[in-house]
């Protein structure tokens, strides 16, 4: 056997054994020095995924009839919602939380959008800014829920 190989053997458990030293080091504080912050950290999972953001979703697509919502794996669809001020048209989105931090890129929003033509319903394209700015209310209704837990 090499050396290297040899050394390597040796030095394995001695690495392990660090990092689970450190690893319970961490955690023998139990929690008392904390700062106020932590009890509305970015990263709340109770659910599966980001709290703030599975909230904040529900409550941004309130007015559209929902099909399906799936708090572990953070999805959303929603059924056609026809506006009533425009009802030649109707939209259906589908929200997807990816990530247990609350972040943008956590966040994904896709819409289907129909016209009609005549007696049916025709795809139609879905500007790119729609979404973008369905994710933005979305993100900000999230901080906006993590500030209001950080302040009581």
């Amino acid at each position: 056997m090499s050396r290297l190989k040899s050394n390597a053997l040796i030095m394995r458990p001695a690495i392990i054994g660090l990092a689970a030293l450190s690893l319970l080091s961490a955690c023998s504080s139990g929690g008392k020095d904390r700062p106020k912050a932590d009890l509305a950290a970015s990263q709340i999972t109770t659910i599966g995924v980001n709290s703030y953001l599975w909230r904040a979703s529900l409550d941004s697509l309130s007015f559209m009839p929902l099909t399906q919502t799936d708090s572990n794996g953070g999805v959303i669809l929603t059924d056609w919602y026809v506006n009533p001020q425009n009802p030649s048209e109707r939209m259906k989105l589908n929200v997807s939380i990816l990530d247990q931090d609350l972040r943008a890129d956590a966040l994904r929003v896709a819409a289907s959008r129909q016209v009609r033509s005549g007696s049916t319903w025709v795809d139609a394209p879905v500007q790119a800014a729609t979404t973008q700015k369905l994710e933005q209310i979305i993100l900000t209704k999230a901080r906006d829920l993590r500030r209001a837990a950080i302040s009581n």
